[in-house]
């Protein structure tokens, strides 16, 4: 297998991964907590704890990953 094989193989695996962290996170509360209606905890003035947390951090390395490897199969 090439180099463009295998990062294209890792960026599948990462998109269906960034999918799942995006679903698997808290949803707000409608389009009111989008436009900043709503109670306090859909405000965004929620801390986030526990499997949140390690959801939400979790998803942010993801998708980091995958802007990374995009870039690098740019590149080769």
């Amino acid at each position: 297998m090439t180099a463009v094989h295998i990062v294209s193989v890792f960026q599948i695996i990462l998109a269906i991964l960034l999918i799942g962290g995006v679903l698997l996170q808290q949803s707000e509360a409608g389009l009111g907590g989008a436009f900043g209606g709503g109670d306090g905890f859909s405000s965004g003035h929620h801390t986030k704890r526990g499997a949140e947390r390690t959801i939400f951090i979790s998803t942010i390395v993801i998708a980091i990953l995958f802007a990374v490897s995009s870039i690098s199969l740019l590149l080769l």
